[in-house]
């Protein structure tokens, strides 16, 4: 049976051609074309097409294509269910359905970089999928420290020493320097935007956040400095209270009067009056 799909494969359009001829059809022949003749192409040589809009052999809810193979020819393998959430994963960004997401990502994204010949890749992704495989079905428990010795000795670096000496990553000191400029201009960074400029991806970036950043979410520290930028507009400036909720990145004063309050302890106005009366009674 012919199988087509688009042109310049990465991860997914990789690993379905090797779960078609390892459990499916071991004679097929795979096909990559540019995008818009695949359709045309198939009906040509009467080729089943894949991993595009619109097809039966595609992405589905929040899957890949690799997992409607799965479903369609009901293969049911613990160890092709392991290889369907590290693929998911890869192909769709979300690196946290699987640790081995990240790294079939990384491999997969060089490779189509260094190999522009698609069947030159395929042939040698069916030899990355094999090896994935028997690592899923019979080694996915080993670990590359085998000995006694070793795990001890790094079960005691985990639980005594790591976490004493761990440093913050660079990033978060770069992370707090663009935050510290948003700050003092427009008020305004979304968790994309910084994962944008450090380049890291955005769910990593979020779990990670919390460790370095005063156990805050992203979300919940932009508001921390947001509110502190007020307090310092307070001390300092004549500004009325609408205008320092405009001008610390708050689309409204009520929200701003929320926030506040939820930090503080105190509306903002009572806080502003309380903070002047403490002046006055120092002088």
């Amino acid at each position: 049976m012919k199988w087509i799909t688009r042109e310049r494969p990465k991860i997914d359009r990789i690993a379905c051609p090797w779960l078609i001829k390892r459990f499916i059809d071991p004679e097929a022949e795979i096909i990559y074309v540019p995008f818009e003749q695949v359709i045309a192409t198939a009906e040509k040589i009467g080729a089943i097409p894949f991993d595009l809009p619109g097809v039966e052999y595609s992405h589905y809810d929040d899957r890949c294509t690799f997992d409607y193979f799965l479903k369609k020819h009901k293969i049911k393998d613990v160890a092709l269910d392991r290889m369907a959430a590290i693929i998911r994963g890869a192909d769709t960004d979300r690196l946290d359905f699987a640790p081995q997401a990240a790294g079939l990502s990384a491999i997969f994204l060089g490779l189509s970089s260094n190999i522009t010949n698609d069947q030159e890749l395929l042939s040698l992704g069916m030899i990355v999928y094999d090896g994935l495989y028997t690592w899923a079905k019979h080694l996915h428990q080993q670990k590359h420290t085998q000995a006694p010795v070793e795990h001890l000795l790094l079960d005691v670096y985990n639980r005594y020493l790591k976490s004493s000496s761990q440093k913050a990553p660079e990033w978060t000191r770069e992370l707090k320097e663009m935050i510290q400029d948003q700050m003092d201009t427009n008020m305004s960074m979304s968790l994309q935007q910084a994962s944008d400029s450090l380049e890291i991806n955005p769910a990593y970036l979020s779990r990670e956040f919390s460790k370095y950043f005063d156990n805050l979410s992203f979300g919940e520290y932009i508001r921390k400095m947001r509110i502190e930028k007020a307090v310092n507009f307070m001390e300092n400036s004549t500004y009325s209270l609408t205008e320092i909720a405009y001008l610390t990145g708050f689309s409204d004063q009520s929200h701003f009067n929320r926030i506040f309050k939820k930090q503080l302890g105190e509306n903002p106005s009572v806080f502003r009056k309380n903070l002047h009366k403490s002046k006055k009674d120092t002088k």
